[in-house]
């Protein structure tokens, strides 16, 4: 990637951003062209071209944007609260609604990128992929508190159940059009408060 794509204005970086997400989210790889982007973004082709080398270049540069936005964003704002699985979920869910509401279809995007066949980025982004998605290495599991949920749960399983059950919604929501900031995080809200009731001591 071309430097100068950070010297340009922020405001133009986020159009930029935000142009790709769109492209990707509503198409599959192959089907996203360089020219939609840019026209959506508001500049020509041969720039995009010139901060980018090719699509796949600004393919993972989006995807690594959405895994550093979401994860600054935690680091600055969530305090970890040792043992309380739901509060912190529920103090993750609003931060990163916030992420959502600034990259309006970055969760879409992540959807799209989660079920990518396309051989040009497929085995790398499953690379990617899977370093989000190791349960074993998850501190927020290691530090659960087995006293504090219903007798022979098995954590891993619960956690691994949660973590479907998100993707099936953020799923479904992506066929349906798009993610919503606003009523994910409803939704989300909803659907803490019922694992809480399932999973924990009442």
């Amino acid at each position: 990637m071309n430097d100068k794509f950070f010297s340009l204005p922020k405001a133009k970086q986020e159009a930029i951003i935000n142009a790709g997400f769109r492209v990707f989210s509503e198409n599959c790889y192959k089907k996203s062209p360089m020219s939609e982007i840019a026209a959506a973004a508001g500049i020509s082709k041969s720039l995009l071209f010139h901060y980018f080398y090719n699509k796949r270049e600004l393919y993972f540069f989006l995807w690594d944007q959405c895994m550093k936005a979401t994860t600054e964003a935690l680091e600055k704002n969530l305090s970890f609260v040792p043992n309380d699985l739901f509060e912190m979920m529920y103090k993750g869910l609003k931060i990163k609604a916030d992420v959502m509401r600034r990259y309006p279809d970055l969760g879409a995007f992540v959807v799209k990128s989660y079920y990518e066949k396309d051989p040009d980025v497929c085995e790398d982004l499953q690379k990617l992929i899977a370093k989000y998605t190791d349960f074993k290495a998850s501190p927020v599991l290691a530090a659960l508190d087995p006293e504090q949920f219903i007798p022979g749960l098995d954590l891993q399983m619960m956690y691994r159940t949660m973590y479907w059950a998100s993707e099936g919604y953020l799923w479904e929501k992506v066929q349906q059009g798009g993610v919503d900031a606003d009523e994910m995080e409803a939704d989300f809200i909803k659907i803490i408060d019922f694992w809480k009731t399932v999973y924990t001591k009442q």
